[in-house]
């Protein structure tokens, strides 16, 4: 596949179905954001179209017009991709993990409880990169979809807890699409972290909501606490369906013997 840029992506952006709540806010994200590769199968009307950020994928379009080498650079990704699309990407990597998902709308008003007084719930800036930076290393990933914690910092799409000069909670929009913006929630444990956590959410919900966009909320079938939040944050279940963990893709596009590859077991 050949990475398109930005004029190129625009120009096919309407073959994503971009408008849906939900992964499908990350094409718009790529074009208007940056972050992110947009791959084609060729560039002229391309046939098959992948969005790449963050680790996650948006694969659409005619799957025949692949060859599983084709997908190498979509190697230990989350690959959002339509039935059809199984066989190549079953040849293309050693495993290829199915994952449930769940899609959330927010729907109904609702009030928290005033923060502790020792708590500060406000927008992030840039000056607020520094905080971002000290994350534990398996928390990096909130914000990848905007290139890291600067990125996230000035986007404007971030609201979160202070205390005592450290940052508890954070809310932020992962990915930014035209009718919806799909959001990502950051807490440290214990459940305190979880209730400045749903001050961030309401925050940040607020102020998608007067750029005249829905608020989608995205997570694991099995994320029982993000369930709870979504729920409690006034989010009701709209879709359901499943993305696929990839793994190393296979010199040649040749598959390995069956012991050779990974589980093929939902996560």
């Amino acid at each position: 596949m050949i990475e398109l840029s930005l004029p190129q992506l625009a120009a096919h952006v309407a073959q994503l179905n971009a408008t849906e709540p939900g992964p499908s806010a990350l094409a718009e994200h790529v074009l208007t954001t940056g972050n992110g590769h947009a791959l084609a199968d060729r560039a002229t009307r391309p046939r098959a179209l992948a969005l790449d950020c963050a680790r996650h994928v948006l694969l659409r379009g005619d799957p025949d017009a692949l060859d599983p080498a084709d997908l190498a650079p979509l190697a230990h990704r989350y690959i959002d991709a339509p039935a059809p699309f199984l066989p190549v990407l079953g040849a293309a990597f050693d495993h290829v993990v199915p994952r449930e998902r769940l899609v959330y709308v927010r729907q109904q008003a609702t009030t928290p409880p005033r923060p502790p007084r020792t708590v500060t719930i406000r927008p992030l800036t840039s000056s607020d990169a520094p905080a971002l930076v000290v994350l534990p290393a398996d928390s990096a990933w909130i914000h990848a979809s905007w290139g890291g914690p600067s990125g996230l910092g000035r986007s404007g799409h971030a609201w979160g807890a202070f205390g005592q000069g450290r940052l508890l909670a954070l809310a932020c929009t992962y990915f930014r699409g035209a009718a919806y913006e799909d959001i990502a929630v950051l807490a440290r444990p214990g459940r305190r972290h979880q209730r400045l956590a749903l001050h961030c959410v309401l925050a940040l919900s607020r102020d998608i909501a007067t750029r005249g966009r829905g608020v989608s909320w995205t997570c694991s079938r099995h994320d029982r606490p993000s369930r709870l939040l979504a729920w409690t944050a006034g989010f009701r279940l709209v879709h359901e369906y499943v993305h696929y963990a990839s793994g190393a893709a296979v010199a040649g596009g040749d598959r390995l013997p069956d012991g050779c590859r990974g589980p093929a077991r939902a996560g």
